[in-house]
């Protein structure tokens, strides 16, 4: 070989050799553990977060699935109990039935009420009521009947769609304040008679079972509800079984703390042929054709039809002075048998934890210029703590020619 190429061979190995070891220098500069270490904590974090996110994916979903398969999974349920003990003395002698029917009138239920209220709510929103009550008022005289067992009296769901608009169905037990506007009654609870405790006669007839819609807008709220009576053993108004009711009520908000409401009830019974039940819950398909039916029937059959027919309605006004003097009245015009009107006006004024007191004057005109009959009564209220009240007080009736002064003392206990 010649000397000069052997020359030049072993020059470009030598550069060779040179590069390659130049270039192992600076691969492991490269090769830092620190820096491998910072490479691998980068990469691990951002799996790790990958996989949180999966996670969080997949509760989300598990949640939603276990939501919806079952509503009733951790909600909230409220018991309340009550009970209510009201006694009369009767500041007269003799008593014959014409004072028996003035005391009726007057909406005097004596005797010993007590409740039992579960409410849940569901899905953060809705609610779901069942009450139980045993009750032993109007049963007898001196406490002769005993009363009822614990039952079921009401079972009531009411459906929040939005802020606006919600649905009220009530299967069993049914009250026309159950699908009415809730307007804070300053009657309810306050006084010693109906009329002066539960306002118009309208809002506590029971009617079966109900569905109800309601809607507001800005200082309007108004609601509409179908009732359907005889379904179960629980009779309507007037002793009807079997009819068919709707309600309606418009409440407005005048100014603050003083509300407006208008309602009314119309009730169209079937035949007296046609009163066959078939159990509670349960209604032929025929029924819904009454209202054709009656239209075809002879003058007779309607005329018959429309002597126990039912309507009512009423006008209330109510207004809070303070947190605890209200006043209220009201006036309801019913249109069964002969037309007659009933009003009441009231004014309380009971403080929590103190002393408080209430007047309320009512009565029942029959005819343009007759007084059937007008009560007047006065109470005191000792609050003993948030729990139990003792509220004592007279009641003055005038019936027709019957005068009868009672003296009345209600207590009110609550769980």
């Amino acid at each position: 070989m010649d000397p000069i190429t052997l020359v030049v061979d072993k020059l470009k190995g030598f550069a060779k050799s040179s590069q390659d070891f130049v270039d192992g220098l600076v691969h492991r500069r490269d090769r830092n553990p620190i820096e491998i270490l910072k490479r691998l904590q980068r990469e691990a974090f951002s799996d790790l977060m990958r996989l949180r996110d999966r996670q969080d994916k997949v509760e989300r979903i598990l949640s939603y699935k276990s939501s919806a398969g079952n509503p009733f999974k951790e909600v909230n349920t409220h018991v309340r109990g009550e009970v209510d003990v009201s006694g009369a003395l009767l500041m007269k002698d003799n008593v014959d039935q014409q004072d028996y029917d003035a005391f009726n009138r007057a909406g005097m239920r004596t005797g010993i009420d007590s409740r039992l209220t579960f409410e849940t709510t569901i899905r953060q929103k809705d609610t779901l009521v069942a009450e139980f009550v045993a009750s032993q008022k109007g049963q007898g005289y001196l406490g002769d009947d005993f009363g009822s067992p614990l039952s079921l009296a009401k079972v009531l769901y009411v459906a929040n769609v939005s802020d606006w608009f919600s649905a009220v169905t009530v299967p069993v037990g049914a009250q026309c304040r159950d699908v009415g506007v809730a307007t804070g009654c300053s009657h309810q609870g306050k006084g010693l008679t109906d009329f002066s405790s539960f306002g118009p006669p309208i809002l506590n007839q029971h009617n079966g079972s109900a569905v109800g819609l309601m809607v507001s807008k800005s200082n309007i709220v108004a609601s509409l509800a179908q009732f359907a009576s005889g379904l179960g053993k629980e009779p309507c108004a007037d002793g009807i079984r079997n009819c068919f009711s709707t309600f309606g009520q418009v409440v407005c908000q005048i100014s603050e703390g003083t509300k407006l409401s208008l309602m009314g009830l119309h009730q169209v019974p079937r035949p007296l042929g046609q009163q066959l039940r078939f159990g509670a819950l349960t209604m032929p398909l025929g029924i819904l054709k009454l209202r054709k039916a009656s239209k075809t029937s002879d003058p007779v059959d309607i005329n018959t039809e429309e002597n126990v027919s039912a309507g009512s309605f009423a006008v209330m006004l109510e207004s809070e002075l303070d947190e605890s003097t209200r006043i209220g009245g009201w006036i309801e015009m019913k249109n069964s048998g002969p037309k007659h009107l009933q009003w009441a006006v009231s004014v309380s004024d009971s403080p929590e934890n103190e002393f408080g007191w209430g007047l309320s004057l009512g009565g029942i005109l029959k005819g343009p210029t007759s007084w059937n009959h007008f009560q007047a009564e006065a109470s005191l209220r000792f609050n003993l703590g948030k729990r139990f009240s003792l509220q004592p007080g007279l009641v003055y009736i005038m019936d027709g020619n019957a005068r009868l002064p009672i003296v009345m003392c209600r207590s009110n206990w609550s769980l």
